[in-house]
């Protein structure tokens, strides 16, 4: 991780600042979660909590809370598995377009 990435991080955390630990230690996870080229975080809510040691219902419930928060967003929806990035906006990126995963 270069210097500018973790410089990154540490402004991403103190914009969290007023949030919960499980709401904060949801941004950080798709934040530093690999992406596809749209920015979504391609896997499962199952297997996200399990990474970070939460059961799957809390962290369900607190990706919830930071959606509504505005800092997450869905992409795309696989059946019933939906997928969600970061919201540009709160990185300090203006989108013109919003993106979507290449098929």
């Amino acid at each position: 991780m270069s210097n500018a990435d973790k410089r990154e991080n540490l402004r991403l955390l103190e914009k969290t600042a007023g949030m919960s630990a499980n709401q904060r230690l949801v941004v950080m996870l798709y934040a530093l979660h690999p992406t596809d080229r749209s920015g979504a975080v391609l896997e499962t809510a199952a297997n996200l909590a399990k990474l970070v040691g939460m059961a799957a219902p809390v962290f369900s419930r607190t990706r919830k809370q930071v959606i509504e928060a505005g800092w997450l967003e869905e992409t795309e929806r696989i059946g019933h598995i939906k997928y969600y990035r970061l919201e540009p906006k709160r990185l300090g990126q203006s989108v013109v377009v919003p993106l979507r995963r290449a098929t």
